[in-house]
């Protein structure tokens, strides 16, 4: 019987397995305390590539989220997904993740996650794999 896991990871082109430990958290956890609740009524508009500081970004109440990467002709590196602790729980990241995974998509790009969140991303929703 074949694993759903392990058939996702196959279609990805990840980096090797991490060696260190993710820089932050999980958001929205019973171990953080962090209850999911509503954005304020000023949600941020579109992602943005911020090309110059290569990163995609998402502005929501004058917090700044973004998810880093490195770009190649050939490929399109995911590296690290910051959200202020007040935008956690609210989808944000993955509104960052789904910005970078168009982009890679209508650029002909391969994808390299090497983020942890954007690998948890890909191991939730693997249509978008």
């Amino acid at each position: 019987m074949d694993d759903p896991t392990s058939t996702v990871d196959a279609k990805l082109d990840e980096a090797l397995e991490e060696t260190f430990p993710a820089s932050d958290p999980p958001a929205n956890t019973v171990e953080t305390g962090i209850q999911p609740g509503e954005l304020p009524h000023a949600a941020g508009g579109p992602v943005t590539d911020n090309a110059t500081a290569k990163r995609f970004e998402l502005v929501v109440n004058g917090e700044t989220a973004f998810l880093v990467y490195e770009r190649t002709h050939e490929a399109l590196t995911l590296i690290h997904t910051e959200v202020p602790p007040a935008l956690r729980g609210h989808h944000v990241g993955d509104a960052l993740v789904k910005a970078a995974l168009e982009t890679a998509r209508s650029a002909g790009l391969r994808t390299v996650a090497v983020c942890p969140f954007v690998r948890a991303y890909l191991r939730k929703h693997p249509a978008s794999a």
